[in-house]
């Protein structure tokens, strides 16, 4: 009969008296990295790749404040041992404390500016995905948490946009610059980051003499024009990239290292995902701008020049 082998991870710390400070880090990396504490100083986890490397850190830590350390490999003998080591690692209580405080802030939604409602889906994105990363073992508590969370990032896109392009599952095809000058280009009038940005891209690298119509609603897109961000667009969301990210591929932009970083911080601040230093910044500028200028036209003229700059850079300056 084959042995049942399931590995697991455990530190063994011990620190002098005196190592108040270091304690308390290696206790809070431990608790950031969804160790089970089975004891003061003893710590497991999934002896994944990752999780040992880290372990492994903070035997360095500890070897540094004059303490002692153990990083051992441990196997689970039987089928009911693997289940009681992964019982330590359940995280519904965790989703439970999320999901109670989603429930609290669709509450208060309506109540939200544009920019409180990005800096508070940022907020929980954070927390959602903290509790991800530790969830080694989903179970239906990660199901009913996801779901709630898509409906919670959903009711807030709807509010901040009402026409928001739900992204489509195709490949984005390479279209040739020279066929798309002189243009006449249409999207959502109210600008804000995703068609901001996508407009100064427009103009800046694919048709420098690119005209703007900004639509009431999409259906008043006319048939000469070429419309992007929004449903039926020829340049809308595709998979997981947003439009100023869609043009970018679509006209070969993708290796322009300043480009690049403008699409991140596009990205971020329109769905959400890995942000840059700079995005708080720009956001709060562009709200500012939005609300003092009357029209798209000007909005698009100043916020342009603030794109230009964090283009250049963006372009010379290596990302941190």
């Amino acid at each position: 009969m084959t042995a049942f082998i399931d590995s697991w991870a455990l530190l063994i710390v011990s620190l002098p008296t005196s190592g108040a400070t270091a304690r308390m880090r290696i206790w809070r990396t431990t608790k950031t990295l969804g160790c089970a504490a089975l004891r003061d100083g003893a710590y497991m986890l999934p002896a994944g790749d990752e999780q040992i490397a880290e372990l492994r850190e903070l035997v360095d830590v500890t070897q540094q404040q004059d303490g002692e350390a153990w990083l051992l490999t441990v196997c689970s003998r039987n089928q009911a041992e693997s289940a009681t080591f992964r019982a330590l690692f359940d995280r519904s209580a965790d989703y439970a404390e999320l999901q109670t405080t989603l429930s609290e802030a669709r509450k208060t939604l309506s109540d939200l500016n544009g920019v409180d409602l990005n800096r508070l889906l940022r907020r929980h994105a954070r927390t959602y995905e903290a509790i991800r990363k530790i969830d080694f073992f989903p179970n239906d508590a990660s199901s009913r948490a996801e779901a709630q969370w898509t409906d919670f990032v959903r009711a807030i896109e709807t509010l901040q946009s009402p026409d928001e392009p739900q992204a489509l599952a195709r490949t984005i095809a390479r279209r040739d610059p020279a066929r798309y000058q002189g243009r006449l280009w249409a999207t959502r009038r109210h600008l804000w980051v995703d068609r901001l940005a996508s407009a100064w891209l427009i103009r800046r690298f694919i048709d420098p003499h690119a005209r703007f119509l900004w639509l009431k609603t999409p259906a008043d897109c006319p048939d000469e024009a070429l419309g992007f961000d929004f449903d039926g667009a020829t340049f809308t969301h595709v998979g997981d990239r947003v439009s100023f990210e869609v043009l970018m591929a679509s006209f070969g932009l993708e290796s322009n290292r300043g480009l690049g970083r403008l699409g991140a911080m596009v990205h971020a601040l329109d769905i959400g995902g890995i942000s840059v230093p700079e995005a708080s910044g720009f956001e709060a500028m562009l709200a500012g701008a939005r609300a003092r200028l009357a029209n798209d036209d000007a909005l698009l003229a100043e916020i342009g020049t603030v794109l230009d700059s964090l283009y250049t850079y963006f372009s010379a300056n290596k990302e941190p």
